[in-house]
């Protein structure tokens, strides 16, 4: 078992959830989140009050589940990238579970 994290834009959510739904990956949390990025945009830059910086509108899903399951997710996930029209990606990542109760 393992501990599967993805963050995703909000205008993705529904579809991500979806992935869920075809790897099998039945039982997931989610929390909203803001996401930021270190660059200063264009935007910031010109904006009335650059030293006010506002979060993207994300979330973050989250699993205890299996290898295959997973591995079956992230081929999803890669496909579903590489048809995106903003820079904005689905991210994933796994982290092994050495205990639990």
């Amino acid at each position: 078992m393992k501990l599967l994290l993805v963050t995703v834009v909000e205008q993705y959510e529904k579809e991500v959830i979806d992935l869920f739904k075809k790897a099998k990956i039945e039982n997931f949390s989610g929390s909203d989140i803001d996401g930021y990025k270190n660059p200063v945009s264009l935007l910031m830059k010109s904006s009335w009050f650059p030293n006010v910086k506002g979060g993207v509108e994300s979330s973050l899903l989250f699993s205890f589940t299996e290898d295959e399951k997973i591995d079956i997710l992230f081929e999803l996930i890669k496909e579903f990238n590489t048809h995106l029209e903003t820079n904005n990606p689905i991210k994933a990542v796994v982290v092994p579970i050495e205990r639990n109760i």
